[in-house]
């Protein structure tokens, strides 16, 4: 019983920063406004790589800057993120974010708007990768984002792939 509260006391002790840090809402960890996201996938390059661009797009008033670092020329690699941010409408923008893992922390190498889903105006019910057993065997990014065009209908299921060379696609899903 004795080593029952011993431990009971330690995790608790352990407990009060965290939920300090969770309960802290001048400093949130995790914007409010991000309902879903996945980080999944994986990349690498010489550092001279180009980040993951997309055809330039519409400028809309809530997209996050892209950041475009130097060219490092050394060898990187990292993963990917893909997340919603929900509007003050209820619907949602979808963002794809190339994170590289570097000896100080994840590094944002670029953000880019996934429009063909923007433009659908979506509400956004859930983002899941591929598989959540972790890093992929091939270079790129399969996820699934699950999404609605009338709030009151059903969800369909769109992929977002990336393939070996850094292609992204966005295709309703056939099932």
């Amino acid at each position: 019983m004795k080593r029952f509260g011993l431990t009971a006391c330690a995790l608790l002790i352990a407990a009060i920063p965290l939920a300090a840090q969770a309960t802290d809402a001048t400093d949130p960890i995790l914007p409010a406004s991000i309902t879903f996201a996945t980080s999944t996938g994986y990349w690498a390059d010489d550092g001279d790589t180009p980040a993951v661009t997309r055809p330039p797009v519409a400028a809309t008033p809530n997209a996050p800057a892209t950041a475009t670092p130097a060219a490092p020329s050394q060898p990187r690699h990292g993963y990917y993120k893909l997340f919603a941010v929900r509007q003050a409408d209820r619907t949602a923008k979808v963002y794809l974010q190339q994170i590289a893992k570097t000896e100080t922390g994840p590094e944002i190498v670029s953000t880019v708007e996934v429009q063909e889903l923007n433009d659908l105006n979506p509400y956004v019910t859930d983002i899941r990768p591929e598989n959540s057993t972790g890093r992929l065997n091939e270079p790129g990014l399969f996820a699934m984002v699950y999404l609605k065009t009338d709030p009151d209908g059903d969800a369909d299921s769109w992929t977002v792939i990336i393939d070996e060379f850094g292609d992204i696609s966005v295709e309703k899903s056939g099932h």
